[in-house]
């Protein structure tokens, strides 16, 4: 069986040992992963597990259980990752993970932080992540310039109007 969190392996050599327990995440993408894994399975001891020490209080492992099972997890999408190796002690993943949650898709985005204790890699805290603005990096097309589709139209006549 594939793994929930995308990468393509299977969930046994991937996500399953994390999740666990047997072994632990080497990087903080890999403890991304496992966690989203750890949603699609209603895992909650290991999000519970996971999670930095210092913000467990504020945790609602029921809540987390009950929107857990009650949700279709379609996918996960690692946008960026800064940091966060074998070698580093903070590390952040922003990714975005889609699921349906009473009838309706969602699409949750989020730059999350974790930091290395004790040689274990835990989710710190998570901010919601930002669209960045599409930058075209090409030729800057005129509305009188030919358009760059081949009619021989201009452009503002063609594929800009």
């Amino acid at each position: 069986m594939s793994c929930p969190c995308g990468s393509g392996a299977e969930y046994a050599a991937c996500c399953e040992p994390i999740v666990g327990g047997t072994v632990a995440a080497p990087t903080a993408e890999a403890l991304m992963r496992a966690r989203y894994t750890a949603y699609t399975r209603a895992a909650v001891g290991f999000l519970t597990d996971s999670l930095h020490p210092d913000h467990r209080e504020q945790y609602d492992p029921e809540g987390a259980r009950e929107w857990a099972e009650h949700s279709e997890w379609h996918g996960l999408e690692i946008i960026a990752t800064e940091a966060g190796g074998p070698g580093d002690e903070t590390g952040t993943v922003e990714f975005a993970a889609t699921y349906t949650y009473q009838g309706e898709f969602q699409r949750y985005h989020e730059v999350a932080s974790f930091v290395r204790r004790d040689g274990a890699w835990y989710f710190a805290e998570g901010r919601p992540g930002v669209r960045k603005p599409l930058v075209h990096d090409g030729p800057r097309i005129g509305r009188n310039d030919p358009c760059p589709c081949g009619s021989g139209r201009k452009h503002k006549h063609c594929c800009g109007g």
